[in-house]
């Protein structure tokens, strides 16, 4: 290692005043000199031993040094000390601590965290990025896509007629004697003719108009991102990709929960819950006594409307709280809501809605809140509007399967049942067929009520099922069951039972596929339109970014909602 300049050695510091360059020089030349003039001769135990003789109390166990700082010191000491002036000693010795606190890692070794912090060592990154991304789209997959044109969807519906006993239409005694004398002319005709003749029928129907929406999604990937991850990944392909499955996933989403705006003819937003009360109890076995809170608690609730928002809120209600307890939170959950979200606050007095803050959704009206309440996250304050329905947007599945022209809608508000297991769908099932006649396909159930129901199979009181372990199963046993079909016990015809990935805790749609009217003009009792199906837009580039966007126009139509219907309120076990 070169020595420090003479500067730095001689010059300005806070033991030593300005000296010139003259004297900087000469302390310098004196310094160099004393360094030629020093020994060089290395005394090594044995000629020690031979000048001096053993155990003169001479260690040469000592460390060698190891730094330049410790070299330069233990010459100083030795006879290059001696050999200059005490004031030139005397200034390289403070030089050396000042270059001691400025040049730290000259004291230290290599290390993984030295010099550098994440050290000197290579990046085992494999590429590419993972993508952990659940996508799947069970009814867009399933439900068949056609040519829509326009700006909507329109049929005509034969509702019904004399003895279908449908859309209203009363039925009549067909039975007639000889003198029965029938008149078609229409009311307030004159010259009206009769003849000999049974009553005439009647019949019902309407007109169906399904408004079409654009729907479209974006993404962009500036030019220096694309660049900088070559040799890494393509990431306007990644853009490309995720933008494809997004725009799939969304329209999944709005083919099951969507609402649009009574405006154009759908269902519209839902309404507040009504009938808020809030009740203290002491915690059950399984639950954990609230905290957190200080005197009162004062709650106000949303009617949920799943993905894509939520009704506007309820008014507030409040009770006491002591240690030990838990609050139930109930209410009265308007149609089509598929739960309800709970925000809470505490204090001696409502603290408003900016300290209220979500603790949670139900599927059913109660909610209990329990462990600590929350004290961050959406505020109550936030929910200024209903973001129920949206004038783009159409009515999915499971509105129209819970709304006012659905064949037939329970909202339980409890556990399904284990003395008697699938009974909510049989009553279903009865009330459909004594309506329509439905015979429907299927039901859509979330992942945790599917496992509900299959669970019901194995409490001591559904003594009607027994399961059976047989001899070659002794040391293999199977465990769990399912139930992937429920007989209708009104048709015979099985029902089967599938887990839809976006499914709402506490819903459960039944579908009907098709209808079991041979020339019903239905082959598909839901479908979707589309105008323009999806498509992929690349942006002319005027900047510097990738832009793309995906684009579909069209709407979900249902042909016979009174073939559909829906459990909902199931209480989550």
């Amino acid at each position: 290692m070169p020595l420090p300049k003479a500067q730095v050695l001689f010059g300005d510091s806070p033991e030593a005043p300005a000296l010139s360059s003259a004297e900087v020089s000469r302390r310098f030349d004196e310094l160099m000199k004393a360094i030629d003039t020093a020994p060089t001769r290395t005394l090594d135990a044995s000629t020690v031993a031979q000048a001096f003789g053993e155990g003169r109390g001479i260690d040469f166990n000592t460390t060698a040094p190891t730094t330049a700082f410790e070299a330069l010191t233990k010459s100083l000491e030795g006879d290059i000390g001696k050999a200059i002036s005490p004031d030139a000693l005397a200034s390289v010795t403070s030089a050396l601590e000042a270059l001691k606190s400025e040049q730290p890692d000259l004291m230290k070794d290599i290390t993984t965290s030295n010099p550098i912090g994440t050290g000197l060592v290579a990046y085992d990154l494999e590429a590419p990025a993972k993508m952990l991304t659940p996508r799947p789209t069970p009814l867009r997959n399933r439900l068949p896509r056609r040519k829509g044109v326009g700006l909507a969807h329109q049929f005509k519906v034969v509702s019904g007629f004399t003895g279908t006993a449908t859309g209203g239409v009363a039925n009549i005694h067909p039975g007639i004697q000889d003198s029965t004398q029938t008149n078609f002319a229409p009311s307030g005709a004159g010259n009206a003719l009769y003849y000999a003749r049974g009553p005439k029928i009647s019949y019902a129907g309407y007109d169906k108009t399904v408004p079409y929406s654009q729907f479209s999604v974006s993404d962009a990937v500036t030019w220096s991102a694309q660049y900088a991850g070559q040799g890494y990944q393509d990431i306007r392909q990644l853009s490309r990709t995720s933008l494809l499955y997004s725009s799939m996933l969304l329209e999944e989403r709005m083919l099951l929960l969507g609402r649009g705006t009574s405006g154009r003819g759908f269902l519209g937003a839902l309404a507040a819950p009504t009938g808020v009360t809030v009740t203290a109890r002491s915690a059950a076995a399984g639950e954990t006594a609230l905290s957190g809170y200080t005197t009162n608690v004062y709650v106000k609730v949303t009617a949920d409307a799943g993905d894509f928002g939520q009704s506007v809120l309820s008014s507030a209600a409040n009770v006491g709280v002591s240690a030990g307890q838990v609050v139930d939170v109930t209410c009265n959950l308007p149609a089509g809501a598929t739960g309800v979200r709970v925000y809470v606050s505490t204090g001696a007095s409502d603290p408003g809605d900016a300290t209220r803050y979500y603790a949670g959704r139900s599927g059913y009206g109660t909610f209990t809140l329990q462990g600590a309440l929350p004290t961050s996250g959406t505020a109550a304050s936030a929910v200024t509007g209903d973001t129920t329905a949206y004038t783009s947007g159409y009515d999915g599945i499971l509105p129209i399967c819970t709304g006012a022209d659905s064949g037939y809608v329970n909202r339980l508000n409890a556990a399904l049942s284990t003395s008697n297991p699938g009974s909510e769908w049989q009553t279903a099932f009865a009330a459909l067929y004594d309506n329509v006649k439905a015979d429907p396909d299927r039901t859509l159930l979330n992942g945790s009520d599917r496992k509900q129901l299959s669970d019901s199979l194995k409490t001591s009181s559904s003594s009607n099922y027994r399961m059976t372990i047989t001899q070659d199963q002794l040391t293999g046993v199977t465990l769990g069951d399912v139930v992937n079909t429920i007989i209708n016990e009104v048709t015979g015809k099985g029902v089967s039972v599938e887990v839809h990935p976006w499914m709402p805790q506490g819903n459960a749609p039944i579908i009907s596929d098709t209808l079991p009217l041979p020339d019903s003009e239905v082959s598909d009792v839901w479908a979707v339109f589309n105008v323009q199906d999806m498509m992929g837009v690349d942006w002319p580039v005027n900047q510097f970014s990738f832009e793309a966007s995906s684009y579909w126009f069209g709407a979900l139509v249902c042909y016979a909602p009174g073939w559909n219907a829906a459990i909902t309120g199931i209480k989550k076990a």
